[in-house]
């Protein structure tokens, strides 16, 4: 086909058009998109993106977040700038007022030195007029650190002490020191308390945690818990499967039902564990377990039942042992059902009790053992997160009751010298060698035909 003057001007024209029409679609494309952002995690543990937990305090937290990082462009370590950035880049796709700006301490050194900041990438996360630092860069860290600037005032937990009790900050298998310690990380002040010195139990106090004693409260003591409750004070009751110590009084006042026994539960057995741990995998409708999803166990626990036409609203936390019992005689290797002592599942082993007092509400939970919380326990599957969860709501922060922010498992990659090696040899010898073979097969078939 012969070109003329003509066609080459409409060929030129259908040209022109074509490409003004793809960069309008191409603009236009990007202005509807410019505001829309789709991202993958392809990572194992999902590590570029918030867990549920971090997720939930960040929509609690009414206000803007400001984080200022004291960090130089480089140092020794690297980018440590691009460092902080990445690591907080999830918390602001997820708050919009989460906002991150930089200050080097080697510019403005009166600056950092005023700020307190004592090493270079250390940040310091302000909110609602309230600042915390942190220097471990890790999600649990810095949720933690949310949490805590996120409580309108102190919350102060105080242990019941004097009588062999769990201790909230002791180191034995038998205390709650773990527990402990992460209640203080939540932002509670942890105490003790010894009623045997103490006028009375104080007013200030937010939860009285009352958990495994092993001597009997004097008279005195056990009338001045039941004149906290009275007022309207917060327990946590955590009743180990013995005697009740001096507080049967205070099981009348609550309404309690407690028949003595230990749960027993088969389906332990596929786990490995003993009967008498008590699997919780079904959890009541109830602020405190919504979002449990986790199975926690309860070791040596036993029942908590209402008595009928109490005071108190009575709430189911935990049931255990669907398939199982709860054994009112001995305990031993041979232990069976009997259908005309024993009591068949499913067992609730915790209950919340809540009662209108007033202009408020007074809040109780009680656990049919103290075990869980243990040191020796608490760390099995979602029991720290059950009992967290237990004390932010007795201290009426239940806005901030969630899931424990996740670890990563797949943060690094450790190598052995062996494996180091054999990586290097497998790049730098054996490929450049398989290419260098497989060229010269094909020179030589080439060569030959």
């Amino acid at each position: 086909m012969k070109l003329n003057r003509k066609l080459r001007l409409q060929l030129l024209l259908q040209n022109g058009l074509f490409v003004v029409l793809l960069l309008g679609l191409a603009s236009a494309v990007a202005w509807v998109t410019r505001d829309a952002k789709v991202q993958w995690d392809l990572t194992q543990s999902q590590r570029n993106t918030l867990s549920q937990g971090s997720a939930e305090v960040l929509e609690q937290m009414a206000g803007p977040i400001a984080v200022t990082a004291y960090a130089t462009a480089q140092d020794a370590e690297g980018d440590v700038r691009k460092t902080v950035q990445t690591f907080l880049a999830p918390y602001q796709r997820t708050k919009k007022d989460f906002t991150l700006i930089f200050v080097d301490p080697r510019e403005q050194p009166q600056k950092a030195q005023a700020a307190g900041v004592r090493m270079n990438g250390e940040l310091v996360v302000e909110y609602n007029g309230r600042n915390e630092h942190l220097t471990n860069l890790t999600e649990q860290e810095l949720t933690n650190l949310l949490v805590r600037l996120a409580r309108s005032s102190e919350r102060q937990v105080m242990s019941l002490d004097g009588h062999g009790e769990r201790k909230l900050d002791g180191r034995g298998n038998h205390d709650l020191g773990e527990f402990g310690n992460q209640l203080a990380v939540k932002g509670f002040k942890t105490a003790a308390l010894n009623l045997a010195q103490a006028q009375d139990v104080p007013d200030n106090i937010s939860t009285l945690i009352i958990a495994g004693r092993r001597v009997d409260l004097l008279p005195g003591e056990a009338a001045k818990i039941r004149r906290w409750v009275e007022k309207g004070g917060n327990l946590l009751w955590l009743i180990d499967n013995d005697s009740l110590r001096g507080l049967q009084a205070l099981a009348d006042e609550l309404g309690l039902d407690l028949i003595s026994g230990t749960v027993v539960d088969p389906r332990a057995g596929g786990l490995k564990l003993p009967a008498t741990f008590a699997l919780a995998t079904s959890y009541g409708q109830h602020r405190i377990t919504e979002n449990s999803t986790m199975t926690s166990v309860f070791p040596y626990a036993r029942r908590i039942a209402a008595t009928e036409g109490s005071k108190w609203h009575h709430t189911p936390l935990v049931e255990v042992a669907r398939e199982g019992w709860l054994e009112t005689g001995g305990i031993n290797d041979k232990v069976a059902f009997d259908r005309n002592r024993d009591i068949g599942g499913p067992i609730v082993v915790a209950a919340a009790l809540e009662r209108d007092l007033g202009s408020r509400k007074q809040r109780v939970v009680v656990a049919g053992t103290g075990q869980f919380l243990s040191n020796q326990y608490v760390g099995l599957l979602g029991n720290l997160d059950l009992g967290v969860n237990m004390i932010n709501w007795l201290a009426g922060d239940e806005a901030l009751i969630t899931v424990q922010p996740r670890t990563r498992s797949d943060l690094s990659l450790e190598l052995s010298r062996a494996g180091l090696a054999l990586i290097g040899f497998g790049f730098l010898v054996v490929l450049p060698l398989a290419f260098l073979v497989a060229g010269g097969v094909i020179w030589w078939r080439r060569r030959k035909a």
